[in-house]
C-alpha cells in the first residue's frame, strides 16, 4: 500500500513540474547597432541618464538634434534613416563621467510578455582619459507590441 501511495505521489509531482507556460523561455532579439559612443559636450547636450524607446520619426529627429547640439555626433552613426513602420529604436544614455573609456553594452532578450534590455556599463581600468564623457548606445530592433523592460 505504501509503495502505491509513493508511486502516485511521484507521478503527481512529475506532472506538476511539467509546465506548458512559455513565459520564462527567453530568446535573443536581433538588433542593428547604430552607435556606441560618447558625448563630449560636458552635459551641454542636456541629455540625462535615461533609457529610451523611440517609435516615430519626430522623436528620432529631436534626439539627433539634441545629440548634435555640441558636436556633430550623428555623422558617425551607421544609419539615421529609420523605417518606423518596421523598426523601433532603443537608446541608452549613461550618466556623465569624469573620465573617458566607459562603454555601454547590452543584450536584448524576449519572452512571450516582454523585451528585456540588460544594460552593462563597462568601466575602464584606471583613468583612461581626463575628458568628461557621457556613454550612450543606440540600436534598432523590429517593431513589437511587447513591453520593453530595462535592467
Amino acid at each position: 500500500m505504501k509503495n502505491n501511495v509513493l508511486i502516485i505521489l511521484l507521478f503527481a509531482l512529475t506532472l506538476s513540474c511539467n509546465s506548458d507556460d512559455d513565459t520564462s523561455e527567453m530568446t535573443n532579439v536581433e538588433f542593428t547597432l547604430i552607435a556606441r559612443e560618447n558625448l563630449f559636450g560636458n552635459g551641454n547636450e542636456g541629455i540625462i541618464q535615461q533609457n529610451m524607446v523611440i517609435t516615430n520619426q519626430s522623436d528620432w529627429n529631436s534626439l539627433i538634434a539634441q545629440i548634435n547640439s555640441e558636436n556633430n555626433v550623428s555623422d558617425n552613426f551607421t544609419e539615421i534613416d529609420i523605417d518606423f513602420s518596421e523598426f523601433q529604436i532603443i537608446a541608452v544614455f549613461d550618466e556623465i563621467k569624469g573620465n573617458g573609456g566607459h562603454i555601454l553594452e547590452f543584450s536584448i532578450m524576449s519572452n512571450s510578455e516582454n523585451i528585456i534590455v540588460n544594460v552593462i556599463d563597462l568601466v575602464p581600468d584606471g583613468d583612461v582619459t581626463g575628458v568628461v564623457t557621457q556613454p550612450f548606445c543606440i540600436v534598432k530592433i523590429l517593431k513589437s507590441d511587447l513591453a520593453i523592460v530595462f535592467e
